[in-house]
């Protein structure tokens, strides 16, 4: 059973006949029927029904069908992945980042990429995780760095790195010590992200505590933007959660107070792309590139495992 014979097989199953399948691979027809029919003897097995109009699968070639196409698609695939192996002097980078990738030191990423690259389009889709997923699975890009859990149906996803995530507050008593769940819900909330809500990872892990202790989270406003939602708790309207690289970024306003949650939380940064479908050359670069970003923010001397890896983290612990 060789490739040739196969992809001779898949093209006329496509078309429905050995003259078209013969024009797409610029073959003479004769010689796409002498590929399928030594397939058959191969098989000892009937692939199509011959005699209509239009070629039909018998049961054997229903069968063979799907084993066909994957190896017809992987071979294909294969092959795109090699030919991208040279210099990169044109194409397009997809790529989909969390909506506060400034805060992870992303901001320069594309210039270091233009400099490196000159003749290479960049298009960089900034939006929250849940979105950055469904995309990629929709294959409107083709990889993004996220923040996990998301719904990974399709994707292959690598995690980079923790960040831990604290609670907020103008009013210092609110901080004295770690927060539960249960100060949580209670509290007057300010959360971001109000388009996705719950949708939202962070938002998510504290949605599926709260669920487990029997509560419901309940914010008192719910603004688009975490710059907006740190003003209001400026403010005193409220208190709220960011990730210790918002924290100590310049936009962290003054006055402020943190704490951690008295179970740890944490936003889990990762790599994530469609499943058995390879990168163009393009994004393969850039994902490396902001891979490399990613993982030089990491202490890499702290780690934690989960038995099968280990994720760098950012050490972050702060009271007060």
């Amino acid at each position: 059973m060789t490739l040739n014979q196969l992809r001779a097989f898949v093209e006329a199953e496509r078309l429905g006949s050995f003259t078209g399948a013969a024009d797409a691979l610029h073959m003479a027809q004769a010689s796409i029927s002498e590929l399928v029919r030594r397939l058959e003897d191969e098989l000892d097995a009937q692939l199509f029904v011959r005699g209509s109009r239009r070629l039909a699968l018998t049961a054997a070639g229903e069968e063979l069908l799907p084993y066909a196409q994957q190896s017809v698609l992987a071979a294909d695939g294969g092959a795109q992945a090699v030919r991208s192996v040279g210099s990169l002097g044109g194409g397009t980078a997809t790529f989909g980042v969390p909506r506060n990738a400034d805060y992870y030191l992303l901001s320069s990423l594309v210039q270091t990429f233009h400099t490196r690259y000159p003749e290479v389009r960049v298009r960089l889709v900034g939006q929250n995780s849940a979105e950055t997923a469904a995309a990629i699975q929709a294959g409107e890009i083709e990889a993004g760095l996220l923040i996990l859990p998301i719904d990974d149906e399709g994707l292959t996803v690598r995690p980079l790195l923790r960040d831990e995530v604290f609670y907020v507050s103008a009013d210092p008593t609110r901080t004295e010590s770690p927060v539960t769940i249960g100060q949580f819900a209670a509290t007057d909330l300010v959360l971001y992200d109000a388009h996705y809500g719950w949708k939202d990872p962070t938002r998510r892990q504290l949605a599926e505590r709260a669920q487990l202790a029997g509560l419901r989270l309940e914010p008192l406003i719910e603004i688009e933007h975490v710059e907006a939602a740190l003003k209001l708790v400026a403010d005193g309207v409220g208190d709220t959660m960011v990730s210790g690289a918002v924290i100590e970024s310049g936009a962290f306003p003054q006055g402020l107070h943190t704490v951690p949650f008295a179970e740890p939380l944490f936003d889990t940064i990762a790599l994530a792309q469609r499943r058995g479908r390879p990168l163009s050359n393009a994004t393969r670069e850039f994902a490396r590139l902001a891979e490399d970003t990613i993982r030089d923010l990491a202490q890499l001397d702290t780690a934690v495992g989960d038995g099968h890896s280990v994720v760098p983290q950012i050490s972050r612990r702060r009271i007060g």
